[in-house]
């Protein structure tokens, strides 16, 4: 039976299974088909452009000379000490960042401020240093402002590239920014500030957005509309009634930020990779520097946890949830159907084939894009999940 199928297996596919139809007679297993001689293998990949055998693990001789061609394999990496080759470009492209975390390079020099300013009244830095330090920091950060800065994604992330760009600008000073600190600490100092600011600029939005409210329903004082329920007209109710109970949605809302702010506005610095430092730091003077309440009070919950991400990321999405139902109401509202609203055209899309139509985009989009808000918790709580302060 086996010597049967082995041989079926040999008639479709000669080459590739002639080792295994040979062995079968002597052994109830199959011996491995030897890959690399398979002229099937062979055709695969030079359809695909391989020219070594995609058995080949360790990096050939001519990839090692091309991957040394390469200018930005041979900068010094802050974490190469112990490593004799350079990461291939696939891999930089791979592990890269910078894509998305440059948008952290405000908190990352804020911090990195902060610090060296830390360092300075310390006694761990010199003030002439500092004051490079501080100047070349204000120069970088003009430099992102203004659109002339060079982001390069061999320097990985965010804060490789601002430490790689002040080295370059300022020489041996800026080697000292990470005196007593860590990645660690300062991507989570980054990371609350970054989550700081964003709060202080959504709570002023969802304000406006109450005014606005309040604003129609002033316009619509004593106008009476249907109140419903399971979708059948059930009460006559205020228009104005109706849309202030958004607005107090939208207060609660604000309360949930207020609160996940005080919660978040503690400051990581000082508790470098797990553990602290021995260096005689000032963890006070870089938390007040920064606007934080307080240090953190435990290192390794410094550093271990996303806890506050995940409440900002929740917050943001009740409120993501409260617009699409406001969104999903003004489309119903303005369907034939109900004939409640009428979008002007500034706040309109057509159709290029119904002429009749005027689309309410807008709220259509505010109701879909909240799916991706809501999409984000689930993400992280789901990659946070297996973590344990251990890693």
């Amino acid at each position: 039976m086996e010597s049967a199928a082995a041989a079926a297996a040999a008639r479709a596919f000669p080459p590739f299974f002639a080792e295994s139809a040979r062995s079968s007679s002597q052994s109830r297993i199959p011996s491995r088909p030897k890959l690399s001689r398979s002229p099937l293998l062979s055709s695969l990949s030079r359809k695909i452009g391989l020219r070594a055998p995609p058995t080949a693990v360790a990096m050939s001789g001519a990839a090692a000379a091309a991957a040394d061609e390469n200018p930005s394999s041979k900068e010094a990496k802050l974490w190469g000490g112990r490593f004799e080759e350079s990461v291939t470009e696939t891999v930089e492209r791979f592990t890269e960042s910078i894509s998305f975390d440059k948008e952290l390079y405000r908190q990352d020099i804020r911090g990195s401020k902060a610090h060296a300013s830390m360092l300075a009244k310390q006694g761990l830095m010199d003030d002439s240093d500092r004051d490079k330090i501080l100047e070349g920091l204000s120069e970088i950060e003009r430099l992102i402002e203004n659109g002339e800065f060079k982001w390069r994604a061999d320097r990985e992330d965010v804060h490789m590239n601002i430490e790689a760009a002040l080295t370059d600008m300022i020489g041996e000073p800026a080697k000292k920014l990470h005196t007593a600190r860590s990645r660690n600490d300062q991507v989570q100092t980054d990371f609350r500030l970054w989550c700081r600011d964003a709060i202080d600029r959504i709570i002023p939005y969802i304000a406006h957005l109450q005014v606005a409210l309040v604003t129609l329903a002033l316009k619509n004082e004593g106008l009476i509309v249907p109140g419903y329920t399971h979708m059948q007209r059930a009460q006559p109710v205020l228009l104005q009634h109706h849309l202030l109970a958004y607005v107090e949605q939208l207060e609660r809302d604000i309360g949930r930020l207020v609160d996940c702010r005080a919660r978040l506005n503690f400051c990581p610095l000082g508790a470098c990779a797990l553990a602290g430092t021995g260096l005689p730091i000032d963890r006070f003077m870089t938390a007040d520097k920064l606007g934080f309440s307080a240090p953190m009070r435990n290192s390794i919950d410094a550093v271990s946890d996303r806890d506050f991400v995940m409440e900002f990321l929740s917050a943001n999405s009740i409120i993501a949830v409260h617009l699409s139902r406001l969104g999903e109401e003004w489309v119903l509202w303005a369907s034939e159907e109900f004939g409640f609203i009428t979008p002007s055209d500034s706040v309109s899309t057509g159709s290029s084939i119904m002429p009749q139509k005027k689309n309410p985009d807008p709220m259509e989009l505010v109701r879909g894009k909240s799916a991706r808000v809501i999409g984000d918790l689930v993400t992280l709580l789901t990659l946070w999940r297996p973590f344990p302060n251990l890693s």
